[in-house]
């Protein structure tokens, strides 16, 4: 016995203790706004959007991975980075949109989880969506990084209600092979509207800033741990992990959304139910067709997911707004080490929640947050990427040629599709 749990200690080092910043940043892009779009994508056009999130996975891993590297070896986040060696105008446009982005869809979220436990529990939406967002606050505030980091890696196990959903319904797999790998693509302007919002959903401005602040918060949190560009010997160890997080958080991320489309698609698109706005909306739309069980399951899965993503949203925007104006950050830090960060938090997640009780339409709004999330993204992707291979960032870590290629390839993608959004509009 004595044998055995040292081995059993070292399997959980080498796998569960790598995940971390790549997986929860990767469940938070499955958050109720993003379960609404490929609701929608789902129930619109069916197995048709599959072959989206497909494309999108190998894009995402690598921006993803370029954003985490700019963290782990400069020691800083993108924000202090991007303040350090480009104009101002352009870190203070960056962030000034990221903060509105985040915070108009952190009201969403919200909302959708009052709505969704609404539907599990009876009662007001609105008192639930209030006691998400301050339960979400006061735990980012009061709880330290390394145990609240600990709550939002047990969160993404929320996600798995989505995988499960389908296995609730009868399903061609053969057909979903065959639509997924060789699906039929429209050019019509709604398809087209609808494609760009799957993948701007996948890949948003708030996971890159989220992702390389989460690295500097555990290189903060282990006292043997550095910049990697002042401890190139912890390199080879930490460029795998991260390498291996962010694998399996994209694919856990994008997983999910394709089940989420495929769930939509095989029960409501197949019966004629095409127009899906929330995701309290296709939970509800799901009951009568998939039965008591898969609604269940996916109205609890839009609670769980948004408890994940709103800390993401509203950490995103404090980390970018510290980073710009050289304040104190850090989630391990207490309220009155950081004031200013927290209190970015504080404003970001409570705005949200008081949007829900405006004359705002949320749909209107999400769909705004949505086109200044692709705006914003393809100059922040492109700054990105020349920022992990300018040597006086990255020193002798500055990104391979076939990074560089797949970063680049996600930055065109994105360009493309918020110039085919501004011209569908």
């Amino acid at each position: 016995m004595k044998s055995f749990k040292p081995r059993v200690a070292a399997i959980k080092t080498s796998w569960l203790g790598k995940l971390g910043p790549g997986l929860i940043t990767g469940a938070a892009d499955d958050d109720p706004s993003g379960i609404a779009t490929y609701s929608q994508a789902g129930a619109q056009f069916g197995f048709n959007m599959l072959w989206t999130v497909l494309f999108t996975y190998p894009l995402m891993v690598g921006i993803q991975v370029v954003s985490a590297r700019i963290g782990r070896v400069s020691g800083h986040g993108l924000a202090t980075n991007i303040r350090r060696h480009y104009p101002a105008w352009l870190l203070y446009g960056i962030v000034a949109l990221l903060v509105v982005a985040n915070t108009i869809n952190i009201a969403a979220d919200v909302s959708a989880m009052g709505e969704a436990m609404t539907l599990i529990a009876g009662g007001n939406a609105h008192l639930y969506a209030v006691g998400f967002g301050l339960g979400s606050l006061l735990l980012q505030i009061f709880v330290p990084y390394r145990r609240y980091v600990r709550l939002l890696k047990w969160l993404t196990l929320a996600l798995l209600a989505y995988v499960a959903t389908v296995f609730v319904v009868q399903i061609s797999w053969y057909e979903v092979l065959t639509k997924a790998l060789a699906p039929h693509i429209s050019w019509k302007p709604e398809y087209i509207t609808t494609v760009v919002a799957v993948f701007g959903t996948t890949i948003s401005p708030y996971l890159f800033f989220w992702q390389a602040s989460q690295e500097v918060e555990d290189q903060l949190a282990d006292p043997l741990a550095r910049p990697l560009i002042l401890a190139p010997e912890q390199a080879p160890a930490n460029l795998r992990r991260i390498k291996l997080d962010t694998y399996i958080g994209m694919g856990f991320s994008n997983l999910v959304a394709f089940f989420i489309i495929l769930t939509t698609a095989v029960t409501l698109n197949l019966h004629g139910i095409t127009d899906i706005q929330t995701s309290a909306q296709a939970a509800l739309a799901l009951r009568p067709i998939a039965g008591e069980f898969a609604f269940m399951l996916f109205a609890a899965g839009i609670v769980g997911t948004g408890l994940l993503a709103i800390p993401v949203l509203a950490g995103s925007s404090a980390y970018a707004m510290a980073g710009t104006f050289k304040w104190e950050n850090s989630l391990e830090r207490s309220p009155w080490q950081a004031k200013r960060f927290y209190a970015i938090i504080a404003v970001s997640t409570l705005l949200g929640v008081c949007l829900g009780f405006t004359a705002i339409d949320p749909i209107k709004a999400l769909y705004w947050s949505a086109v200044v999330n692709g705006v914003i993204s393809v100059p922040i992707m492109a700054v990105m990427m020349l920022m992990a291979s300018r040597v006086e960032i990255m020193g002798q870590f500055t990104i391979s040629p076939r990074l560089k290629v797949l970063g680049w390839l996600a930055t065109a993608v994105m360009a493309v599709a918020v110039g085919a959004m501004l011209l569908t509009m």
